[in-house]
């Protein structure tokens, strides 16, 4: 470990919290130098919907790299994106009646985030953005900007503007009616808030803590963005590709976000990429206005397409998340019962355990790792345990991590 002490930066986080040097990965495992296993319940932050190493995945690139397909594109014309393009919009948005334009802005979430809030203020020409607390969009300035949490934020160095953060769904329980804060910025002269340009929002926030907003909430949201002609913009860049049941977490709202951001598990295979969407007459760009070197990255395409064409050509795969979500939360429901004050939240395959005692959840995570779970914590004080194993896990596999988890709690307590 001594190279990782002496020349990588103290930035690294991760691996302080699983402190092995990891060698191979397979499905939902991960495999150290000696060989010990370790059940994935945290799949790559939500970058590996389908498992490490997918065969069916691993087929489709081999392929393409024996044949020498292109490897770098910026934006030129190529096979692998027309591919991949098409089978978007045949999977994915006609089957729901989504009219996007499709951005590659780079290979990164917080990019799409960048390019969303640039092209809201572009064809609005308004500055201000409007998001949620306890939200999580990314680390570079836009992107943090309209994030809640304190400790990234606190590292950008410059003053975070044009971003007014609302309540999110629940944060302030029955005391007070949902938007009324809303309304009364958009609607009182006085508030001191000029239009907003969009309102970003996560409809599961993963970083803040597994919190759902409901579909009640959601459609209220789009309404009055809309009414006040504000763009809507949904980050879905971790609970997309599937993570919630549907392809997109907005799908239970029923509701038509103005712009979309898709990464993480958009490429498939762990490779990476990265989406904005947004409604055709939204696209004001001019030609290479908003840019990047890495923003044709074909063997990404190249697995992102065989994905949508392996689990999108219909719903097994939504429905399976469905099944295996419910079974989750039934067996953390049990578990939180065992603990005061503990409680269950979450949607599909990102679940989480909330715990009141300040470092429960830490100690839990730690546990589980001892036990051989990878499990990662989260929420404004990592108060709460979070589970996103691969979509594609086998029964028998979610019942091990279940199980390790449920161990791990009672070694804790």
């Amino acid at each position: 470990m001594g190279i990782f002490e002496t020349r990588e930066s103290e930035v690294r986080s991760y691996c302080r919290k699983w402190p092995v040097l990891f060698d191979r990965a397979a499905g939902a495992w991960l495999y150290d130098e000696t060989g010990r296993p370790y059940l994935d319940f945290f799949a790559g932050a939500g970058a590996l919907n389908y498992g490490h190493n997918n065969p069916l995945l691993k087929e489709a690139v081999l392929g393409y790299l024996a044949r020498d397909g292109v490897i770098h594109s910026l934006d030129m014309y190529t096979v692998a994106k027309a591919d991949f393009l098409t089978a978007l919009d045949e999977l994915i948005l006609r089957p729901r009646d989504l009219d996007y334009k499709v951005q590659f802005p780079g290979p990164a979430g917080t990019i799409a985030v960048e390019a969303a809030l640039k092209l809201a203020r572009k064809v609005t020409g308004r500055t201000e953005v409007l998001c949620f607390t306890n939200g999580f969009h990314g680390m570079t300035l836009g992107a943090l900007a309209v994030t809640g949490n304190g400790f990234h934020r606190g590292g950008s160095g410059l003053p975070l503007a044009h971003a007014t953060r609302l309540p999110y769904d629940r944060t302030l329980g029955a005391r007070v009616p949902d938007f009324s804060w809303f309304d009364r910025l958009l609607d009182d002269s006085g508030s001191g808030l000029d239009l907003p340009a969009a309102v970003i929002v996560e409809c599961v926030q993963g970083e803040g803590g597994i919190n759902v907003a409901s579909p009640t909430w959601l459609r209220a949201l789009a309404e009055r963005c809309r009414r006040h002609g504000i763009l809507l913009i949904v980050d879905d860049v971790q609970m997309g590709c599937g993570r919630t049941g549907p392809f997109f977490s907005f799908e239970v709202a029923g509701i038509e976000p103005d712009i979309v951001c898709l990464s993480k598990s958009i490429g498939g295979y762990g490779f990476p990429l990265a989406l904005t969407l947004f409604h055709p007459e939204l696209d004001v760009w001019a030609p290479g206005e908003h840019s990047g070197t890495f923003r044709g990255f074909d063997p990404a395409l190249v697995t992102g397409c065989a994905a949508l064409r392996t689990y999108w050509t219909d719903r097994e795969l939504e429905r399976r998340t469905a099944r295996n979500g419910e079974r989750a939360g039934a067996v953390l429901g049990g578990i939180a019962a065992s603990v005061p004050g503990a409680r269950v939240r979450g949607r599909g395959l990102a679940q989480g355990i909330e715990f009141k005692e300040p470092g429960m959840a830490l100690k839990v995570a730690a546990a589980g790792f001892d036990l051989g779970l990878v499990v990662e914590t989260a929420g404004p004080s990592d108060e709460v345990v979070k589970l996103m194993p691969p979509l594609t896990i086998a029964d028998d596999e979610l019942s091990q991590g279940l199980s390790l988890l449920a161990e791990a709690v009672t070694r804790t307590v």
